[in-house]
This record gives structure tokens, sequence and C-alpha cells, in this order.
């Protein structure tokens, strides 16, 4: 798990990068720096959008980690302003998308091969294009960042949600590997509240034809496969295989193939 949070804070940006193997103890508050400086170059470019739907930009991109930090992580429009929908913000979400500032995942309302005739587009997940990025942005409004700090969250000394972490990495190798993020979420209208959460759905060719790759990722030791048990059962015919992208050891449960996260590129 250190080095997973070595990454978590160093990020993929090459100059991120460089600026930590460069600094003579392996400073996180020299790529901190960096990553500050690529932030503010992001603001900037968002500031030369058209002015129709630069503050829909900027709205989405500032709570790109409160809504990561949700247990559904899905972006509410309502709670952006009254009256709004996704049509509101079809741009926004392109804009984001192209710019790979960010990876967005539509949620598949009947999950086939072909997931994008399917996609439900008022039900979105937006998560950070790198995930040392999406920490600075977490801590933005701190002036500077105490490398004690980083020192704490290295050592996991530090409360703080890696979860989302977790699956932002998670979603920054799967968009690198070429998918199309995707994911299922089926809503239960009596007990109100979602009956089914799959976070991630991949459709690969096989020898024979198409199939559906359900991925759930688990950020800690102890986890239920209860939703993704419910997707397997329902969905039998259509699935290819099932993953569960966690902090263990490579092994196979009841059918379930379960990888380390730095095997997720080869999904």
């Amino acid at each position: 798990m250190l080095l997973f949070r070595e990454y978590m804070i160093v990020g993929g940006m090459p100059q991120s990068v460089i600026a930590y193997i460069e600094s003579p103890i392996r400073s996180f508050s020299a790529t901190e720096r960096v990553k500050r400086n690529i932030l503010n170059l992001y603001k900037q470019d968002i500031m030369k959008i058209d002015g129709s739907y630069r503050s829909k930009v900027a709205a989405i991109f500032d709570q790109i980690p409160a809504l990561l930090s949700r247990h559904e992580k899905r972006v509410i429009y309502n709670e952006i302003a009254d009256g709004s929908s996704f049509e509101s913000y079809r741009e926004t979400f392109f804009w984001l998308s192209e710019s790979m500032m960010a990876n967005v995942a539509f949620n598949s309302r009947d999950p086939e091969v072909g997931l994008g005739l399917n996609e439900d587009r008022t039900y979105v997940k937006c998560y950070m294009g790198d995930t040392g990025l999406l920490l600075s942005h977490v801590f933005r409004e701190n002036e500077k960042v105490d490398s004690n700090l980083y020192k704490e969250l290295y050592l996991g000394r530090l409360s703080i949600n890696e979860g989302m972490f977790f699956e932002n990495v998670i979603a920054q190798c799967l968009t690198a590997s070429g998918h199309r993020l995707f994911s299922y979420t089926k809503f239960d209208p009596v007990a109100k509240r979602n009956a089914m959460e799959i976070d991630f759905i991949l459709s690969k060719g096989g020898k024979i034809r198409n199939k559906i790759f359900p991925v759930e990722v688990k950020s800690t030791d102890r986890y239920s496969t209860k939703s993704l048990d419910m997707f397997r059962e329902k969905y039998s015919r259509r699935i290819g295989g099932s993953y569960i992208i966690h902090t263990g050891a490579y092994a196979q449960k009841n059918g379930i193939t379960c990888i380390p996260c730095y095997m997720a590129f080869l999904l």
C-alpha cells in the first residue's frame, strides 16, 4: 500500500515525476509545487473557454474532489444549480474529457457489448485525469502543503478517503488502456437507494463473440461482493469474466478474478 500512496501523491505527470526523482531526498514538496503549477495552467485554460459555458466547466472541475468523496460519486445537477440537467452540461463533460483534465464514466442502463448504445448520460461520474493532481486539488485551499502532511499520508496516518483515490487510479489506468468508461447502477425505488452498483464495465472481443466484463474496485482488505454477485446472476450469458481490483494478491474466488491494482492496465 505504501507504493500506491507514493504513486497517489506524485501522480503520473512527467514534470511531477521528474521533480520527485531528481529531488535529493525524494521530496513530496518538490512535486507538489509542480502539480500546483499544472492546476493553475488548467484554470487558465478554463478561463479561455467561450463564456456561454465557462462557468459550468469551472463548477464541475472545482467539485471533482467533492463528487468523488461521496458514496455514489455521480454528478447531481440540481445541487450545482436549480433546474439544471445533463443537457445544460453536455459540452462541459465533452470539454473536460477532450482536454484530458478528466475521465468521464456514463451509466449503462442495459449493459451489452455495445455499451454506448444504452448509456444513461443523466448519471455520470467525473474522475480526475491524473490522481496526483486530484490529491493536490483536494488540498488546493491550503496555500502551502507542509511536507509533514504528505509524510503522514504516505504512512497511512492521515484520515482521508483513500477509496476515492484508488478508484480514480483505476479509472486512469483503464482510460490509458483505451477503454471508454461505463458503470452500472440499479436503483431500488422502494428502498430509495441503489440496489446494485458496479464501478466499471468493459466490453471486449473474445474467441467466439464479444462479452462484457464487470470490474469492482476495493481499497480495503474487507469487502462485500453482493453487487457483483447480483450482476453476474442477472447478466450471466453476457459476461466473459468478472474482476475485483484490490490491495491484495492475485486470486480466484468463486469465479471472480481478483487482481492487485498494478495489474489493472492488463484488462
